[in-house]
This record gives C-alpha cells, sequence and structure tokens, in this order.
C-alpha cells in the first residue's frame, strides 16, 4: 500500500515525459521506473549470454543491455533475442553498421553514443533501420567520450557540453521524425551527471535513462550510484534506471531495485528493516539478516520484514511491518504479523519459522491482489 496519500513528506512528484517502448516495456510517462543491467559476457558465447540475462530476468531485471562490437556479435545477437524473455538493447559504439544489423536482428533499443557513432548520414540509416524495425533508441553520452569540438567549446567535459551534446542528437532524431527514443547523459563524477540530469529534464520532455557511469566496485559503486541516482529520483527525474558496477549484473538489479524502494517508488521482493546490533540484541542479529537475505530472494511479492534485536524500537518497528520479529530475553522473542502481536518464539529455529510466515503472508497478500484485480 502506498503512503504517499497520507503522508504528504513522502510524495515525489515525477518529471512530466513522453512514453516510449522498449520492446514490450513501456519506458517514461506514468509507467514504473525500469531497471536494466548490461551482460558481461562475450556476446558471441551465445549460452553465456542468454544465461546471464535470464540470472538478470530472474533478478527482477526489466531490460537487459548486451555490446554488439562486430559482425559476429550481431550473428549472435539474433540467437540471443529469440531464447530470452525481456527487451534487449544493443549497445553499438563506432560502427554504424552494428546498429543497422542489431535493429535487424530483434534487438528492442539501440543505444547509440553520439560522440562515437559517425557522421549524420550514418546516424540516419541507424535511424531508418530502427523504424524499419520498430526499435526503440537511446541517445547515451558519455562525459568520457564528448565529441572533439565540444571539448573545444567548453574546454573540459562538463554539464553543459553534455547537454548540448544530447540536444544536437536529439534533434537530429527528430529532423528524421523519429521519436520513440530516450536519453542519458552519464559521468563518473556525481556532481557533474547530477547537474548534466538536471538540465536536460528541464530541456526534454524525452523519457530519461539514468546512470553514474563507471561507479565502482560493490560497495563504492553502490554508495555512489545511491548519492547520485538517489538525488535525482528523488527530484522526479529519471524513467529508466541502471546502476553500473564492477560486479555481476545481478547485483545491479538488487542495487537498482533498492534504491527505488528506498524512496518508494518501486517494490519488489522482501524490504527487510533491522538493527545495527548492539549489546542489548536477544539474538545475532547480523547473522540472522544475512540468512534471511538468501532465504528470501525468492519472495517477489512487495512487502516488509522488522528483524529488530530487542525491545528498545523492535515493537514500534513491528506495527509497520508485514511480518516482525523483536528479540527479547531469555533466548526468544515475539513475533509480529500485520503489525500485531502475534506469538513467542524461540531463538533456535527462528530463521525456518520466519521464513514460513512470510511465504504465508506473501501468499496473503498475493491472493488479495488477485481478488482486487478480479473486481
Amino acid at each position: 500500500m502506498s503512503l504517499h496519500s497520507i503522508r504528504p513528506w513522502r510524495d515525489i512528484p515525477r518529471r512530466k515525459s513522453r512514453q516510449i517502448m522498449v520492446g514490450n516495456v513501456p519506458v517514461g510517462g506514468d509507467a514504473p521506473i525500469t531497471v536494466q543491467t548490461m551482460t558481461n559476457t562475450l556476446t558471441t558465447d551465445v549460452a553465456g549470454t542468454i544465461a546471464q540475462v535470464q540470472a538478470a530476468a530472474d533478478a527482477g531485471a526489466d531490460i537487459v543491455r548486451i555490446s554488439v562490437p562486430d559482425e559476429a556479435s550481431s550473428k549472435a545477437l539474433r540467437e540471443i533475442v529469440r531464447e530470452v524473455t525481456v527487451p534487449i538493447v544493443a549497445d553499438i559504439h563506432f560502427h554504424y553498421k552494428r546498429g543497422i544489423e542489431a535493429a535487424e536482428a530483434g534487438a528492442a533499443c539501440l543505444r547509440i553514443n553520439p560522440g562515437n557513432i559517425g557522421d549524420e548520414k550514418r546516424v540516419r540509416e541507424v535511424i531508418k533501420a530502427a523504424r524499419d524495425h520498430n526499435c526503440s533508441i537511446r541517445i547515451g553520452v558519455n562525459a568520457g567520450s564528448l565529441e572533439r569540438h565540444l571539448l573545444e567549446k567548453y574546454g573540459e567535459p562538463c554539464p553543459d557540453a553534455m547537454v548540448e551534446s544530447g540536444l544536437d542528437h536529439i534533434k537530429i532524431l527528430q529532423d528524421n521524425d523519429f521519436h520513440e527514443f530516450k536519453i542519458s547523459c552519464k559521468a563518473s563524477d556525481v556532481f557533474m551527471a547530477a547537474a548534466a540530469y538536471q538540465q536536460l529534464a528541464d530541456a526534454t520532455d524525452a523519457p530519461i535513462h539514468l546512470g553514474i557511469t563507471e561507479a565502482g566496485g560493490l560497495m563504492s559503486g553502490t554508495i555512489k550510484s545511491a548519492i547520485g541516482l538517489g538525488n535525482l529520483l528523488w527530484s522526479g527525474i529519471g524513467d529508466t534506471i541502471r546502476v553500473s558496477l564492477s560486479a555481476d549484473p545481478v547485483e545491479e538489479v538488487k542495487v537498482g531495485y533498492e534504491i527505488l524502494k528506498s524512496l518508494g517508488l518501486r517494490h519488489r521482493g522482501v524490504n527487510i528493516i533491522s538493527c545495527p546490533s548492539c549489546a542489548r540484541q536477544g539474538f545475532d542479529v547480523i547473522k540472522t539478516v544475512e540468512a534471511l537475505e538468501k532465504r528470501l530472494e525468492h519472495i517477489k511479492t512487495p512487502m516488509s520484514l522488522s528483524i529488530i534485536g530487542c525491545v528498545v524500537n523492535g515493537p514500534g518497528e513491528a506495527l509497520m511491518t508485514d511480518v516482525g520479529f523483536t528479540g527479547g530475553g531469555a533466548g526468544s522473542g515475539m513475533v509480529y504479523l500485520a503489525g500485531k502481536q502475534s506469538h513467542k518464539l524461540g531463538n533456535e529455529g527462528m530463521i525456518d519459522h520466519i521464513v514460513e510466515q512470510v511465504e504465508e503472508r506473501a501468499a496473503v497478500l498475493e491472493a488479495e491482489e488477485a481478488k482486487t484485480d478480479a473486481e
């Protein structure tokens, strides 16, 4: 249940944008903010790439991007697209023919970098292929690969240069009567990216793809992305996101969802609310939460679980969660269901019992949703 209607301080007025389709997934407008990732297998490794796409989809990815650096990858892409269940974005750099081949191979979207795709004539050929094959386009501006004339004009990569690049290429698409596009303006510098996105949001109604590029490893990249993307999403900017980590693509998807969940913008799976633990804890909170995160990965239904070590904050947190456990004394604690005290539970075997309670509550919520949809 959304709390925005009764708690206005949680409201995030979303920027109004046009809606486009990436395959069967709507992006922009009033569509949910989508989560993307990118494969890191060799595209020519068809089986490996399909497996990675499917793992990302199972983790919740709405859209997956695949690099198409050569003709062999274009041929492999055709096989991959046939076997996966999520729309595929073909990542195109340097050679415009790869864009044409990717559209012909069934890509749902082409990601082109204005700084290295070639002159307007070549871009027009890519546009024609996209139109002919019902393929959308993402204009992907990157601070690390801006056009030479913009670097000469501004002296260095900066928000103004990035936005000018993006708007120049929007004009090319619009001059060719092509409007099924979204746009990004990524930088590894959080300040530069945020400033560029803010300017871009005011300059166009195109759907915006958010990302802090080359953010780093799992921990540092997560923090950097949470700050940069969180700031923009909180401002209502962003229609689709990709968290760029030097890590398994599945981790990118998880982090993306956690960022959206923290802002109440999208919900999937169990949101665990847990304390950092201290000397008051009645059980090992850290190990319990680690185990529950793994045991509950299969739950897709949006719901909340509080795991609090003692009675200082535990009962209050449990009142606001679907399932809760608060540590007590003498090796036991209290289980809360739907915000109400339910029964005492010994610490031994608590993980199995909590998993059962979460699964049962998820089934109830799913049944309620199905009934509402049927009415």
